[in-house]
């Protein structure tokens, strides 16, 4: 055991925060603290590092074991570049590497005694230089900082000219360099792109000490730990597995709660009954045996109801009119700012029903889609077209769509004035909003109220086409569970920009990512993006779309009356060339369809096994199976054919 917290209390005024919290963590133990939005799970994490106090209880950590902690916000002032700054950490290895190189020197001129004390200290820190890992400390630098996003043009940044999220990567990189015996991250993965986040989990995973994270990345803490520790109404339970175990341990352990609650509550009425009756009888040895009966009521230990989290902010979000098929259609979509160019031929198209995740790292033009398709900032070059009766909702990452100098209840009433003060405050008391908060002007909100006030308007708009940009930043696990639900249930289409892989995951039917300028499409959630996308790497992807579109405008250009310098055949040929691949581009995307259809189909048929009248038809039952296997067959089969296309058009 490495960390033990013992007793822990915590209040600030009259609330508590954390009672009687008990946990501990084991070496090498990767653990994570999770809890809703003003739980108390930093307040913990800064009582174990000394930063507050404790009201009661300790901490202990073992003897001689160091911690690292990384809080949410960083404030390093210090006008030494990136690279200099991540350096500083490994000063005592530059101190020795120094003294190493100045013995080397002196050994040259000396002869001896002399030489043989110079030459064992030499040997002495050589070795314990090298045992430090002293001759890659600057290429472990340079692989920490690439892997959490920063390329080579901003190692000579100066720290103070950082924004907010890049002094944070600044701080993580220091804290992983510095290689404690304990790592406590408060929110890491929160300015980190996907890419990032997926070389820290390998990097803590491997980690060679123990890791304890406050996150609400779920996909990140499924990954990585293997120990939950709840905080829940001011009580601590530990639970052991990743994020997905704890949910479903959970679930059951509510669920055998409220049996125990229903099965007293059935008791009660009973016993309430049958004192009634006895009551009733009017004589004396009834009257003792309902008195009896009373005071045993009375002693009883009630069994409190278990709640229900996902019922406290309530989200139903429905259209009020039906797009047609086609919702949205790009075509040829470029963007430049400057010297930034974002991407160009884009093409895709969006159909009534999807739930489309648009991925990337940071600065590839996401949001910026996103604000082309809204209207808010014009194209270079291309098309937007709308389907028949599309309206959007928007839901924008940064709330510009919300007035700071407007109260919420203005801003509610403002949208939508049809709406009485009755119905603006039951749709704010939706989203947690009651009694005097509902006057709180919006400017004074956190970034995760902002979002609530936002999908409050959103819910409103009726809207059927719902454009959302990084709808979970700022949102508890319990709040993003909520608006996955509610997106799941939504029989409109869904256009939304995420880095949150398990909210990917859960919601998306498939997943178009941005990348090298272009897009790729890929049929599924998150988990088949990962599995397929090595398949056709972005760079292949993009090698063959311009060979494509050369071979295309060659063959374009080259007619029989313009291409002087060509034979009748070489033109003949390049017609041909065209042809197939442009039969080749249609089989796969005729695959594509096919896949789609199968995968639904077992969707589909995994839904009727659940179904109560099936469950007792054997012979219903074989049949399912039986096609439900021909159907798994045929999708490996529509896979290899998938892949093999793919590669074909590489190729071609």
């Amino acid at each position: 055991m490495i960390l033990s917290c013992n007793h822990i209390s915590k209040s600030f005024g009259t609330d508590q925060i954390i009672n009687d919290c008990s946990f501990h963590l084991e070496e090498r133990e990767k653990a994570a603290i999770i809890g809703i939005n003003g739980a108390g799970k930093s307040t913990l994490l800064k009582i174990i590092v000394g930063e507050l106090p404790a009201d009661s209880g300790n901490v202990t950590v073992s003897k001689g074991k160091t911690l690292g902690y990384l809080s949410q916000h960083q404030n390093l002032s210090t006008d030494k570049t990136i690279y200099d700054e991540l350096l500083s950490v490994k000063q005592d290895l530059i101190d020795m590497e120094n003294t190493i190189r100045s013995l080397e020197i002196q050994m040259k001129d000396v002869t001896g005694d002399e030489l043989d004390n110079l030459l064992s200290q030499y040997t002495r820190l050589n070795h314990e230089f090298e045992m430090n890992n002293g001759y890659a400390y600057k290429s472990e630098v340079t692989g920490v900082l690439k892997g959490l996003g920063f390329g080579d043009e901003d190692f000579s940044l100066h720290v103070n000219t950082l924004s907010g999220g890049q002094k944070t990567r600044v701080a993580l990189a220091k804290l992983l360099i510095s290689k404690p015996d304990i790592i406590m991250l408060d929110e890491p993965t929160n300015h980190l792109d996907m890419d990032s986040i997926a070389w820290l989990e390998n990097y803590l995973l491997t980690y060679n000490g123990s890791v304890l994270i406050v996150a609400h990345d779920r996909y990140f803490l499924d990954k990585i730990v293997t120990k939950i520790i709840e905080i829940d109404n001011t009580a601590v339970t530990v639970f052991s597995g990743n994020y997905t175990d704890y949910a479903a341990k959970k679930a059951v352990l509510r669920n055998m709660k409220l049996k125990e609650y229903l099965n007293q509550q059935r008791d009660i009425k009973h016993q309430q009954e049958v004192i009634t009756k006895l009551k009733q009888f009017n004589r004396e040895k009834s009257i003792k045996r309902a008195e009896s009966r009373e005071k045993m009521l009375d002693k009883m230990e009630l069994v409190d109801k278990p709640t229900e989290l996902n019922d406290k902010m309530h989200i139903r979000l429905d259209p009020k009119v039906v797009s047609g098929n086609d919702v949205l259609t790009v075509k040829d979509l470029s963007k430049s700012f400057g010297d930034n160019f974002l991407f160009s031929g884009l093409d895709f198209e969006i159909k009534r029903g999807e739930r489309v995740a648009l991925i990337g790292n940071n600065g590839t033009g996401k949001t910026t889609i996103l604000k082309i398709i809204n209207g808010l900032i014009p194209a270079d070059y291309g098309e937007i077209t709308l389907g028949s009766k599309v309206t959007i909702g928007y839901y924008d990452q940064e709330h510009h769509v919300l007035d700071p100098d407007k109260t919420l209840f203005e801003e509610i009433q403002d949208a939508y004035p049809d709406l009485n003060n009755t119905q603006i405050r039951n749709t704010l008391a939706a989203f947690l909003f009651t009694g005097d908060e509902v006057f709180k002007y919006i400017r004074d909100l956190s970034g995760g109220e902002r979002g609530r006030v936002s999908l409050a308007k959103l819910m409103l708009s009726n809207a059927n086409f719902l454009i959302l940009d990084e709808p979970t930043n700022h949102l508890d696990i319990v709040s993003k569970e909520i608006l996955e639900n509610a997106l799941n249930n939504y029989t409109g289409t869904v256009f939304y920009v995420s880095h949150d892989r398990y909210f990917i995951n859960t919601t998306a039917t498939r997943i178009i990512e941005l990348t090298g300028h272009t897009i790729v499409n890929y049929i599924g959630n998150y988990d088949y993006y990962i599995e397929k996308k090595d398949i056709l790497t972005p760079k292949a992807l993009t090698d063959a779309t311009a060979a494509i579109n050369d071979s295309m405008a060659s063959s374009a250009c080259q007619t029989p009356s313009s291409a002087q310098g060509s034979s009748k055949a070489e033109w003949q040929q390049s017609k041909e060339e065209a042809a197939r691949l442009k039969k080749l581009k249609n089989e796969l995307k005729h695959t594509e369809d096919k896949i789609s259809q199968t995968e639904e189909r077992i969707s589909a048929i995994d839904e009727e096994y659940n179904n109560p009248d099936i469950a007792s038809d054997t012979a219903k039952l074989v049949e399912l199976h039986n096609e439900r296997t021909s159907l798994s067959e045929m999708l490996d089969e529509l896979y290899e054919k998938w892949e093999e296309l793919s590669e074909e058009l590489i190729d071609k």
